[in-house]
């Protein structure tokens, strides 16, 4: 559970390195850096297995591994654009909050299987908008473009964990991970090619930030995730994972000075509530 709760501190605090470069560069730059660290960081993590012998035996389906590398690198790229674009609008914490709702979101889209809804489901998608509404509206009722961007993005992480789920438990899930990013990294280089230009100071400028999203967060952070994940019962690791937004509002405040309104505090707690409740272990009959 240790390995968990440092996963959501890694994820967390790697809010405030976005919002540092979505400043100082476009999205896709960022993304396209980040990326290919994480890969670098993957790559070598797989290297470093083999040879020690502790590698996942489930690779044999080639297959599988690719198309589920794909599928959930196309989410990936989708989610982590609109976060980052969502970060030059919006406060790491606001952020942390709404990226979190995804732990909602997935069991929403599970209801399209004609499953009748939980009732602790449909209490916490209640507190979850009225959390969102303290936390976003402003005084004339409306979403700033930062709040409607990440909440675009927690539908599409919610797509990539259901996808994660389907071929996860079929193959080593570390070379999904790094087949993952690398179609992030090929999806973001080609947008980077067509829509920005590549500033060398402005990326040495941004060092500290990319190395820390790519390496820290993304390399470090899902390895942590999987070692974590292994005998620990699923809804407590979601649960820890979740803290997430906690460590996002708690970095912006302490690194970056972003605090939070009288009410934005409340609508953070009901948020927070909402994903707690989702992810209660249910009662056994």
């Amino acid at each position: 559970m240790l390995c968990l709760a440092l996963c959501a501190l890694l994820w967390g605090t790697a809010f405030t390195a976005q919002d540092t470069a979505a400043d100082a560069m476009g999205s896709f730059t960022f993304l396209f850096c980040r990326s290919v660290l994480a890969c670098m960081f993957l790559a070598g993590l797989i290297k470093v297995l083999d040879f020690s012998g502790h590698s996942n035996p489930h690779t044999g389906n080639r297959k599988l591994l690719l198309t589920g590398g794909m599928l959930t690198g196309v989410f990936l790229y989708a989610a982590s654009f609109f976060q980052q674009e969502g970060m030059a609008y919006t406060t790491a914490g606001k952020s942390g909050f709404i990226t979190a709702c995804y732990i909602i979101i997935v069991p929403l889209l599970g209801l399209v299987k004609g499953h009748r809804p939980p009732a602790r489901l449909m209490v916490s998608v209640g507190l979850a908008l009225a959390g969102m509404g303290c936390l976003c509206l402003n005084g004339s009722l409306t979403f700033n473009r930062g709040d409607l961007l990440t909440l675009v993005c927690a539908f599409l992480f919610s797509l990539q964990i259901i996808a994660i789920d389907r071929y996860a438990p079929e193959v080593d899930p570390i070379r999904l991970a790094l087949i993952q990013f690398i179609v992030v990294t090929v999806l973001s280089g080609v947008s980077l090619g067509l829509t920005e230009t590549i500033d060398i100071h402005v990326i040495r400028t941004c060092a500290i930030p990319i190395l820390y999203a790519g390496v820290v967060s993304n390399g470090m952070g899902y390895t942590l995730q999987i070692i974590g994940q292994q005998g620990t019962d699923p809804s407590v690791a979601s649960l820890l994972m979740s803290l997430e937004s906690v460590f996002a509002a708690l970095s912006g405040w302490l690194i970056l000075g972003q605090s939070m309104s009288s009410r934005e505090i409340p609508g953070c707690a009901l948020m927070f509530t909402a994903i707690v409740i989702v992810r209660l272990p249910a009662k056994k009959a």
